[in-house]
């Protein structure tokens, strides 16, 4: 049992991380105090505590700690330890994506628009960030339907002779056969440019001027088509919001209920609602409004080294914990000053409206899935005759073509639905061609050797992706590792192979069984099945194009990266080092008389 009054004997008073640490030695809970000793004291008081923190201080069997020289470096401290070591008892949020932009090559004769994420290296204008990949692509489609800017790679524009299908459906001008020229082209750079910054007006009126002097010129084929594009941008200004200023703003509303909370994040650029998206902390139960928002904005902003970019206002639905500490922080870290409000009146109220309707809607939406997953596993129970309800559910499935390159699949569901960090592949190798009964036994003693060597989460049902073969070889593995109390039940396709034909087969006497096509049950037992299977052959063709990506040359002895690149630059490509002969290979770089008969050998042992 941790002896806290020793530890805080002689635990200092200045500023710094603490790391809680269970009995295994994994960290449970990470915080930063202003003073240590202080903070850390008051876990261990009489005074009254909530029931998480009661949970947490219940499985603590020791405590680090990292001295900072200021509460700033400590609050970033522990953001990133947060980030790498997601405690048990953080609050904490997926959301390690960077966000996308549309990127426009500037610097060339015919730019192009495109589709980005990553770092900003390129010259190039970058308009964004879009709150989701949807929300990207979504403006790119309207851009180009607008103003018909180029999307193909540099390549592919230099080798065109006729336009291509982008061009036949009116999403490019073709400027890579020259049916519009580099003038007439840049100015319709220029107003995707000005549209993508939120600036219509300006695009209108750019607009206006070439509309009447086309008709003007009796070219009412060209005015119609100008016409057209302003009478689109119209129609964009009628659904788009778009505000009255034109700073960088990111609107965060939080909502909870029925201990679930949802973080609604609306991302304004220039004036422009770019998008919105909906996030759900893990572990927050307990937390308030203020709890959850407050670590929301510094893993957001603050965690992994400044990547992601920081707005001049951030409008909250509720007050931050320690918001003048976050604010300072992101302001140092955006080298400019950064607001954290929320007490909004006029425009601003509006947004916090619309951002906590969205939160209450996703709410909704997560909690009646959540709800009807709940009650299909109590099915499921039922069905089965299982003791319990099972609160966690582990498929297999293998994956191959001809039994080549095998890989086998675990996926995870609870009642919250799919459990996708404890997803598990299984790179299948040493067995017998197509022998799903090896392959299956492979992966149950991959896994569940590790998860008893490490102490993880057992289930409460596996389901295997086979009939009797597969059952008895899981059946088989359990047994040998005294896991035999979890029910196993196989999960056989029909004769037809039809979704609802599905035969459930059983390690005991039971008879095999066929659930209703309406059943609760099948529907969710199909859901986990398919998704193992989508999985595992996920897994297959990323092995599979690995191993068609592999060059001949690396199984043989003595021929490293550099070697192969030389011999490919000296013989032409590969079919040139096949038809050498010995002495030719002993001529390249690098390559001696005894590795030239290797590599002869290699291409012509059968002959």
């Amino acid at each position: 049992m941790f002896n806290h009054k020793e530890f805080l004997k002689t635990l200092t008073a200045k500023p710094g991380v603490y790391r809680m640490l269970d009995e295994a030695g994994q960290v449970i809970y990470v915080g930063k105090a202003r003073n240590l000793k202080r903070r850390v004291a008051s876990y261990f008081t009489k005074q009254a505590l909530s029931p998480k923190t009661r949970a947490l201080v219940e499985h603590i069997d020791g405590i680090e700690v990292t001295v900072t020289h200021t509460e700033l470096e400590a609050l970033l401290l522990e953001n990133n330890l947060i980030k790498q070591l997601r405690p048990r008892y953080n609050v904490t949020f997926r959301d390690d994506k960077s966000y996308p932009y549309l990127y426009l090559s500037i610097d060339e004769t015919y730019p192009r628009l495109m589709y980005f994420r990553g770092a900003q290296k390129g010259k190039g204008k970058y308009f964004g960030p879009f709150p989701d990949s949807g929300s990207a692509r979504g403006a790119l489609h309207l851009t180009q339907t607008l103003f018909r800017i180029r999307q193909c790679d540099d390549s592919f524009f230099r080798n065109r002779s006729r336009p291509c299908l982008q061009y036949q459906i009116k999403r490019c001008t073709a400027p890579c056969t020259g049916l519009i020229g580099a003038e007439e082209y840049r100015r319709d750079v220029t107003n995707a440019m000005l549209f993508l910054q939120g600036r219509n007006e300006e695009v209108i009126k750019n607009l206006a001027g070439p509309m009447q002097a086309a008709s003007a010129a009796l070219e009412f084929e060209r005015a119609a088509a100008i016409r057209d594009q302003i009478a689109g941008l119209r129609k964009v200004q009628e659904t788009q919001h778009i505000t009255k200023g034109k700073g960088e703003i990111d609107i965060i509303a939080c909502i909870r209920q029925s201990n679930l909370s949802c973080i609604q994040l609306f991302m304004i650029r220039n004036g422009r609602l770019l998008g919105n998206k909906a996030i759900f902390p893990n572990q927050g139960d307990g937390d308030l409004e203020g709890e959850l928002i407050g670590a929301f904005i510094s893993q957001h902003y603050l965690a992994g080294g400044g990547k992601r970019e920081i707005p001049h206002e951030i409008l909250t639905s509720d007050a931050a914990v320690e918001t003048d500490l976050i604010e300072t922080a992101l302001s140092h870290q955006a080298g400019r000053q950064v607001r954290i409000r929320h007490r909004l009146r006029g425009e601003r109220a509006q947004w916090m409206r619309m951002a906590s309707e969205n939160a209450e809607l996703a709410l909704r939406q997560k909690l009646g899935a959540r709800e009807n997953i709940q009650q299909r596993f109590a099915n499921l129970a039922q069905s089965l005759n299982l003791d319990d309800i099972p609160e966690r559910i582990e498929c297999f499935d293998i994956s191959h073509t001809g039994g080549e390159n095998p890989v086998a699949s675990c996926v995870v569901f609870n009642h919250n639905g799919a459990v996708k960090a404890d997803y598990r592949r299984f790179n299948i190798r040493n067995i017998t061609l197509g022998d799903d009964y090896a392959a299956m036994r492979q992966a149950l003693e991959r896994r569940y050797s590790r998860v008893q060597k490490e102490a993880g989460k057992l289930p409460d049902l596996i389901l295997i992706d086979g009939g009797k073969g597969q059952l008895s070889e899981a059946e088989a593995v359990l047994r040998e590792m005294q896991l035999d109390s979890i029910p196993v039940v196989g999960v056989a396709k029909g004769v037809t192979r039809k979704a609802g034909n599905e035969t459930l087969v059983f390690t005991d006497a039971r008879q095999a069984m066929h659930l209703a096509a309406d059943s609760p049950a099948l529907h969710l037992i199909q859901e986990i099945r398919d998704e193992a299977h989508r999985f595992a052959i996920t897994g297959h063709r990323q092995r599979r194009g690995k191993q068609r990506n592999r060059s001949v040359l690396e199984d043989i002895e003595g021929i490293g990266a550099m070697r192969r690149q030389q011999l490919i630059r000296y013989f032409g490509g590969l079919q040139g080092i096949t038809r050498a002969g010995i002495e030719d290979l002993a001529k390249a770089p690098g390559i001696n008389k005894n590795l030239a008969e290797k590599i002869y050998n290699h291409f012509h042992a059968e002959s």
